[in-house]
C-alpha cells in the first residue's frame, strides 16, 4: 500500500511538471509545497542509511571520503524517486554513532576490518558531525543511527566467538552481556533525545523522520543453520532470540519512544515490513556476516531492504508537504 500510494503521488507530480512545461507557470495538480521550489532534504544516518556493502550498490562518491554511500541506499534511491520534489545533501556514514551526526567529528573506516578486510585507502580524513549540513532552509531530515551506540557490532562479534567456543549451545552471548543491555539503550535514548534537540534547534521548520531498523533476526531461529556465515554464522539459536527480543526489539522502540518527545520529528517503522525478509530468510533484505561468494557484508541491508525503507520514507516525506 505504501509503495502504491508514492507511486500515485509520483504520477500527479510528473502530470504537474508536464503541465507546468505546457503552460509556463502553471502547476495545475501539484503539490503546493512542492510548487515553489525544491525541498531542501538531508540524509543523516550510519551504515543501514549510507549502504556501505556492494549487495546495496557501488560507492559512488570520488575521490572516497571512507563513508560508502552507495548508489543503491535508500536515500539514493528516494532521490531518483523524487529528485523532482526534494533537493538531497547526503551526509550518512558508514559505522557513525549518535554523536556523530550531533556533534562529534568521525573518523570514517571505509572497508577497513581487519582481519576480515583491508581498505588500501585507510586511513581517511575526519569528517564533519552530520548535523552540520543542516541549517535553516532545511525542509525534511531524516536521520537513521542509533545501533552503533549500542555498540551492535562488539555484540554481533562476541556472540559469534562465544556461540564457536559453546559449540552453539545455549545463550552464553546472552549470559557475557545480558546485564548490560539496559544500560546501552538507555545511552542511546539520552544520546538520540539530544541529537533530535540539536536538528531541531538547527533547523526549527524541519520535519525530522527518524527512520527504525529493519527486521535481522527472523521469529523462527531454527532456519538460522548455525555455522552458515551468510546467516548468523556460529551465534547460537538461544542468543539469536535473545538479540531479537532484549536487543534489536527495543532498539527499535527507544528510538520510536525518543522520537515522540520531539513535535517536529515522527518514526519511521521497518520492521514491521520485513518480518518475512530476515537474514534466515529465502529472499533476504539483509545480508548476514558474508555475501557469496566472497563479500564481507557484516549483516546489512542489500539493495532490497534499502528498495523497503525508500517505499516506506518516501511516503513520510511526501507527508510531509501536507
Amino acid at each position: 500500500m505504501a509503495r502504491l500510494r508514492t507511486r500515485l503521488a509520483l504520477l500527479g507530480s510528473a502530470a504537474a511538471l508536464a503541465a507546468g512545461a505546457v503552460v509556463p507557470g502553471q502547476f495545475a495538480g501539484a503539490h503546493p509545497a512542492a510548487a515553489a521550489e525544491d525541498q531542501q532534504w538531508v540524509a543523516l544516518g550510519d551504515s543501514y542509511t549510507a549502504g556501505v556493502i556492494r549487495a546495496a550498490g557501488d560507492a559512488f562518491e570520488y575521490p572516497r571520503d571512507g563513508c560508502e554511500r552507495t548508489g543503491r541506499s535508500y536515500p539514493q534511491v528516494i532521490d531518483r524517486d523524487l529528485g523532482g520534489l526534494f533537493d538531497l545533501t547526503n551526509v550518512s556514514c558508514g559505522a557513525a554513532t549518535i554523536e556523530n551526526v550531533t556533534d562529534t567529528p568521525q573518523e570514517p573506516i571505509g572497508r577497513h576490518l581487519p582481519p576480515f578486510s583491508e581498505d588500501p585507502d585507510y586511513p581517511f580524513p575526519a569528517v564533519p558531525p552530520q548535523s552540520e549540513a543542516v541549517g535553516p532552509d532545511t525542509d525534511v531530515i531524516t536521520v537513521g543511527v542509533g545501533g552503533n551506540t549500542l555498540g551492535f557490532a562488539e555484540i554481533l562479534t562476541t556472540c559469534m566467538r562465544v556461540g564457536g567456543e559453546n559449540d552453539g549451545a545455549g545463550t552464553p552471548c546472552k549470559d557475557a552481556l545480558g546485564a548490560g543491555i539496559q544500560a546501552r539503550l538507555d545511552k542511546v535514548s539520552q544520546e538520540y533525545d539530544r541529537m533530535l534537540a540539536v536538528l531541531h534547534e538547527r533547523a526549527p521548520g524541519a520535519k525530522i523522520l527518524a527512520v527504525g531498523y529493519p527486521t535481522i533476526v527472523p521469529q523462527s531461529t531454527a532456519k538460522c543453520g548455525y555455522g552458515d556465515l551468510t546467516k548468523f554464522g556460529t551465534i547460537t539459536q538461544g542468543d539469536l532470540n535473545w538479540l531479537r527480543q532484549d536487543v534489536l526489539d527495543p532498539l527499535n522502540r527507544t528510538i520510536e519512544k525518543s522520537t515522540g518527545t520531539q513535535e517536529s520529528a515522527s518514526f519511521v517503522d521497518l520492521s514491521a515490513s520485513s518480518q518475512n525478509h530476515s537474514v534466515c530468510d529465502d529472499t533476504k533484505w539483509v545480508e548476514g556476516f558474508v555475501t557469496l561468494p566472497d563479500q564481507l557484508s557484516f549483516v546489512h541491508p542489500n539493495a532490497l531492504g534499502h528498495r523497503n525503507a525508500a517505499d516506506h520514507v518516501e511516503e513520510a516525506m511526501l507527508n510531509t508537504l501536507d
